[in-house]
């Protein structure tokens, strides 16, 4: 054994590698699970007592070399590839890289939250696989509603009946637990993605995302719906856009309404986005129906409130002029890289 380790240190000792490579050749060959000192130590087992003293002594100074040698070496070879790296001409132009942007429909949350935030409402959030009381029930739908037809909701499990679960179809179900699980006064959006089973096309697809809102507590009134959304649309669009209410029927409030802006891109002229009439419709709302407050524990006599939901795809449209709602989820950097000076 002492002419092994006599032979081993003259070959660490004269060792010089000329790169990283080498290098790590050598370490494997001598401080590897499988290397030479392993195969010593193993052989050190057979060494009789009386000799055991000696010989450890030898073979733990040739471990020391061998792991001194590999990190002197390691070391230079670490400050050579540095001296070699500092002799780059910097005055050579450098490698461009692309600015990353916010994606438009991010854009546009963040502005419609910060709108809503600004008049005291709160961001609640919910699960994106629903049940059916919380996604139909609770909110007035009655079994023969068309929404509940397979050909408009993503069915996970369907048994006709309170059972059902699907992907939601609108974010109210997040509206549903907030009255469940709290009390008035609750003043809150819900922004989301939400699944419908609809063809794709230009201006229709099987997701997208939804801003819902919710106002509840005493004397609530209509007008409150109006003035807050006429707000909205001064703050989002400029102050010179035209709002009208249009009546309409939801199954969760009475009375409905629909709300029309005058056209961002044509000015209330006509254009194809606005199929020539001056005004785009951008989201539904009305007060908050008796029976959906009583659903949920809330007592209809006291409280009053509103709801509103409208589509951020549509937002989108009109604020950036986007005519294609495939865009929006195609990954396009053509598309997204229109949007590099939107970086917030």
């Amino acid at each position: 054994m002492q002419d092994q380790i006599d032979q081993y240190t003259a070959e660490i000792n004269a060792f010089s590698p000329a790169n990283a490579d080498e290098l790590e050749t050598f370490r494997i060959k001598f401080l590897g699970t499988k290397g030479l000192i392993k195969d010593l130590f193993e052989d050190f087992k057979t060494v009789g007592p009386e000799e055991k003293r000696t010989f450890g002594k030898v073979l733990n100074q040739f471990k020391q070399l061998a792991e001194a040698k590999y990190n002197d070496l390691k070391e230079s070879l670490t400050s050579t590839d540095i001296d070699q790296k500092s002799d780059i001409d910097l005055t050579l132009p450098g490698d461009g890289f692309q600015v990353g942007s916010r994606h438009p429909l991010s854009l546009v949350r963040n502005e419609i939250i910060d709108i809503f935030k600004r008049l005291g409402f709160v961001v609640a959030e919910g699960p994106e696989i629903e049940d059916d009381w919380h996604n139909f029930s609770a909110l007035n739908f009655p079994e023969e509603h068309p929404a509940r037809d397979m050909q408009d909701t993503f069915f996970i499990k369907k048994n006709a009946g309170k059972d059902d679960i699907a992907l939601r179809t609108h974010t109210s179900s997040v509206q549903v637990r907030m009255m469940e699980n709290g009390k008035p006064p609750f003043r809150a959006i819900m922004p989301g993605r939400v699944y419908r089973n609809e063809a794709i096309s230009a201006r229709a697809h099987c997701f997208f995302h939804q801003v819902e809102g919710l106002y509840i507590d005493e004397n609530v009134s209509f007008a409150d719906l109006k003035q807050t959304l006429y707000h909205f649309v001064q703050e989002l669009y400029g102050e010179g856009t035209q709002v009208r209410f249009r009546p309409s029927y939801f199954p969760f409030t009475e009375p409905s309404a629909e709300m029309d802006i005058s056209c961002t891109i044509c000015k209330g002229a006509g254009c194809n986005m606005c199929k020539y009439s001056g005004w785009v419709e951008i989201l539904g709302c009305g007060m908050v129906d008796p029976n959906v407050l009583e659903n949920c524990g809330i007592d209809s006599k006291k409280y009053t409130g509103f709801a509103f939901g409208m589509g951020m795809e549509r937002i989108a449209n009109l604020k950036y002029v986007i005519r294609d709602l495939r865009l929006f989820s195609e990954n396009d950097e053509r598309f997204l890289k229109q949007f590099q000076t939107e970086i917030i």
